[in-house]
Formats: structure tokens, C-alpha cells, sequence
């Protein structure tokens, strides 16, 4: 049975493919020549095909086009000129989330045979078509603008992702401090602002929000132009070893953060630092449309190499991080939680606040390792000052408290191994 395939090659290259596939027409049939890249999806969405077959040159590609057609289940082999302009394009359909090439003037039969592997890796879970896309920058850490200081270069970094139940629980509080420890053993640390129902990094840091640096990155990414010079470029550099991506505190802006181009964020951050910590909104709603505007926060846990489930020690507080942390394997199965309650405090649950605090955790869930992070009027004094508690309250209980879950977390989440770059299929 031949392959069902769409051709959308720019200029007198896509004549010369479907004649020189005439012959092949037992193993592969174009079933339509399309005009531009709106054409391709509309086919590829209706079934029409299982590969399309793009020039690399096709105006108005970009990352979402490509992720159309990975959920559509269609294959995708991109032709690259013969020229000097091949690598540029290549580096810019990498970006886009595209892993299968060929060169525009293979033999017919060549390029029939890659067709056929693409739309093989296509159906096949564990296939060319699902590898993870791989960072194309790897060199950890941009040399230029100070972001230099501090330890060895991992080529992968680690993920942490800061959530919890809906409530004011002081999870960006948690995400900064923490990203500041970890930045202060040396290792290269980016935290990024995902909120996107109250995005407040830039304000508890002291940092202008007019334009947020997430959303720049998410724009450069879902065009192909993100790598770890660009995105350093969209970061405000706060502590010697600590990036921020500020997020936007405009709840009327979610829709750009958009899934396919915040996934490629993620995988730029975590191959250019050893930490990336993401600060997320709070919940994860799955009805009236909210999963839309969710959707970039279901991205990111599954990013997550640890998720820190954090709620408030407080009657209210308790009775919604218990709930939450009984669904958690539902949202994250696997992937490893911690349980942090913050704000604990004798006023609000009675003395000995951490004792009554653990017992009530374990009662409703079985938790026994169980982080719990002080009231402190210090987190006060780095709000009005926009710092962090490392620089204006070091010996602070919560600043304490709060080294003590970085170095839980450098000793308990391994670093993950870097991804198997997949094969081209260029010269098959």
C-alpha cells in the first residue's frame, strides 16, 4: 500500500520531487501539493496523509505548527537546500521541535525511504518522532554580562516546580528564596514566573515588569529563534548565579503563554543552568475552560524533576493542602513531591505549632517527612526592601529553613542524564 504523503516545497524543487516519485507510486503518493503551511495543517488535520514533506524555506513555520502536527499523528520530513543557507535553516526547524531531515537533492528513492521511516516514527511511542528536542545550546552558561560567577557546569539541569493548592500560601516567597540558595552554593539557577493568574516575582525582587522576559522567551521560542544567548538576553540577572524570567502580572495576558513555546523555555533553562525553578499559580482546574489557561502549568509539572506541593499551616490552609496533596499522584504520577508547609505558627494552630502541624499531616495523609518553614516577619523586611532573605536577613529561621530544603533537594533529586540527540535522516 503506498504512503499518503503532502509536499509544501517552495520553487521548482517541489516539481522535481513528485516527478521523480511518479515511478515510486506502489511505495509513496503525494496526495496533495499544498500552497502554504495554513493548507498543510487543514490536510494533515482532516487525515489526508500520514508525512508531510516541507521545504525548509516554507514561509510561517514556527513551533506551533509543528506540534499541530505531532498531535494530528503526522510525520514530518523537512527538505533542506543545497546551499550554504542548509545549516541556519536546520538550527531554525531544530528550534521549531522538527528532527527528521533529508537534502533537497536526494535521490527519489532516498527520500521515499525517509518518508517512510518518518511516518513509521510517527505511530510508534518510543520512535524518532517522540525524542524529547534537545537544547541547541549546551555549553550551560552564557559567558557574557556577569552570568559567569559560581560552579561547575552541568549540561543538564534539574527542574523544580513550586505549587500547591489554590490560596495565598506564599509559594512565589518559597520559589525566590529558594532559587537564591540554590544560586548560592554556586550553581547556575534560573527562576522563571509561570503565574499566570498573579505573577509577583518581579515585584518581590524589586524588578520593572513592564515587559516581562517570559513572555519574550515564549515569543522567540515558538519562532525558532530561542537559544541559551537569547533567553539570557530576556532574563534580569538579580544574584551572581541567579536569572529571572519575569512573568506577567496582567492575568489578561495567560494566552501567551503558550504551551509549545514555554516548553522550549523549559528545555533551554534547564540546559543552560544546573537549577531551573518554576513559580506556579496555585491549583489545577480541569473544568470552564480553566485547563486552557492551565495548560501551561500541566506543562511544567511535567517538566518538573521534583514538585514542591507547598501550602499554608493554618486551619483553612491545611484543610486545602490536604485535599490537594491527596490528588497530587493523580496530577503528577511520577514524579517525586515534597510536602512544605509554610507559615507555621502557634497563633494559628496553637503551640507547639510544628508538633500540632506534623501530627494533623500525618493523621489525614501519612506524611512523615514533612518540610515546615517558619512565620518570619523577615520575609516582610525582603518584601519592602525587594531582596531576598539571603541578603537582608541571613540568620533568619526562614532563611535557615529554607537552606535546609535547597540542600534536601541537592542531595535527593539526581540530575538527569542528557538526552540521546536522535539520528537525521540526512544521507539515508
Amino acid at each position: 500500500m503506498s504512503l499518503p504523503v503532502l509536499v509544501a516545497v517552495p520553487g521548482p524543487d517541489e516539481a522535481r520531487l513528485v516527478a521523480g516519485w511518479e515511478p515510486l507510486r506502489r511505495e509513496v503518493l503525494v496526495v496533495r501539493r499544498c500552497a502554504d503551511l495554513p493548507e498543510v495543517l487543514a490536510a494533515a488535520a482532516a487525515g489526508l496523509a500520514r508525512v508531510v514533506v516541507l521545504g525548509a524555506d516554507l514561509p510561517g513555520a514556527d513551533a506551533e505548527a509543528v506540534e499541530a502536527l505531532r498531535r494530528h499523528g503526522t510525520g514530518l520530513l523537512v527538505l533542506l537546500p543545497g546551499d550554504g543557507s542548509a545549516p541556519a535553516l536546520e538550527h531554525r526547524w531544530r528550534a521549531f521541535g522538527a528532527r527528521s531531515f533529508a537534502a533537497v537533492g536526494d535521490e527519489p528513492a532516498v527520500l521515499a525511504r525517509a518518508a517512510a521511516v518518518v511516518a513509521e516514527a510517527a505511530r510508534s511511542a518510543s520512535g524518532v518522532g517522540d525524542v524529547p528536542a534537545v537544547p541547541l545550546a549546551t555549553d550551560a552558561r552564557v559567558s557574557e554580562d556577569g552570568w559567569t560567577a559560581g560552579g561547575a557546569v552541568a549540561g543538564v539541569g534539574r527542574t523544580v516546580a513550586v505549587w500547591g493548592p489554590h490560596g495565598s500560601a506564599g509559594r512565589s516567597t518559597v520559589a525566590v528564596n529558594l532559587a537564591a540558595e540554590l544560586a548560592g552554593t554556586g550553581a547556575a539557577t534560573v527562576l522563571a514566573d509561570l503565574d499566570t493568574r498573579g505573577a509577583c516575582v518581579a515585584q518581590l525582587l524589586g524588578l520593572l515588569d513592564e515587559a516581562p522576559g517570559l513572555l519574550a522567551a515564549v515569543r522567540a521560542a515558538t519562532e525558532g529563534r530561542l537559544d541559551a544567548r537569547s533567553l539570557h538576553r530576556c532574563a534580569s540577572l538579580v544574584l551572581p548565579d541567579l536569572a529571572v524570567l519575569t512573568g506577567s502580572p496582567d492575568p489578561g495576558r495567560w494566552s501567551e503563554l503558550r504551551p509549545v513555546g514555554l516548553r522550549r523555555v523549559l528545555e533551554v533553562a534547564v540546559g543552560s543552568a544546573e537549577w531551573l525553578v518554576l513559580d506556579l499559580p496555585g491549583g489545577l482546574d480541569e473544568h470552564d475552560g480553566e485547563a486552557v489557561r492551565d495548560a501551561a502549568t500541566a506543562a511544567a509539572l511535567e517538566a518538573a524533576d521534583v514538585v514542591l506541593v507547598v501550602g499554608a499551616a493554618d486551619p483553612v490552609g491545611l484543610q486545602r493542602w490536604i485535599r490537594g496533596w491527596q490528588g497530587v499522584g493523580d496530577v503528577v504520577p511520577a514524579t517525586p513531591a515534597v510536602a512544605v508547609l509554610n507559615r507555621v505558627r502557634a497563633s494559628a494552630v496553637g503551640a507547639p505549632a510544628a508538633r500540632r502541624v506534623a501530627s494533623v499531616v500525618h493523621r489525614f495523609t501519612g506524611v512523615d517527612d514533612l518540610v515546615l518553614l517558619p512565620e518570619d516577619l523577615a520575609a516582610d523586611q525582603a518584601l519592602l526592601a525587594g531582596r531576598t532573605l539571603h541578603e537582608v536577613a541571613p540568620r533568619s529561621p526562614l532563611r535557615r529553613s529554607l537552606q535546609e530544603l535547597a540542600q534536601l533537594l541537592e542531595d535527593s533529586v539526581p540530575a538527569p542524564s542528557p538526552p540521546e540527540v536522535p539520528v537525521d535522516l540526512v544521507g539515508i
